[in-house]
């Protein structure tokens, strides 16, 4: 199955352009999960309804690192709990190279990974 995560700081701002991201990707209007609050935690409703919907070999779809949180040891801690203990795909579509679908060796993790710890900071 395919998610998308959208988020925005405040109930002010539009998630439109995000939104459509995901429909471009494949992602359909029922698994897109949106919240509307402060990326600082992730305390989000939609955002742990989200986790708890995923499942081995899903794929998770986010726009942007800074979608998905703004506190950098949080983001880590969410990527590896996404990626490593519920063996899910994350695609970052304005970063390829946080596409975990792809370059699955060990090098590829590598570089997910080290691109993740300089783009979250």
């Amino acid at each position: 199955m395919i998610y998308g995560y959208v988020r925005v700081s405040s109930k002010e701002q539009n998630e439109d352009r995000q939104v459509v991201a995901m429909k471009i990707y494949g992602v359909e209007d029922k698994n897109i999960f949106i919240d509307k609050q402060s990326g600082k935690d992730f305390d989000r409703v939609n955002f742990k309804k989200l986790m708890r919907k995923l499942q081995k070999n899903d794929i998770l779809v986010i726009k942007s690192i800074d979608r998905l949180g703004r506190n950098y040891s949080e983001i880590i801690e969410q990527w590896r709990i996404i990626t490593y203990k519920k063996k899910v795909d994350i695609v970052v579509l304005d970063m390829p190279l946080l596409d975990t679908t792809k370059n699955k060796d060990l090098f590829g993790t590598f570089i997910s990974d080290l691109t993740l710890q300089i783009s979250a900071s």
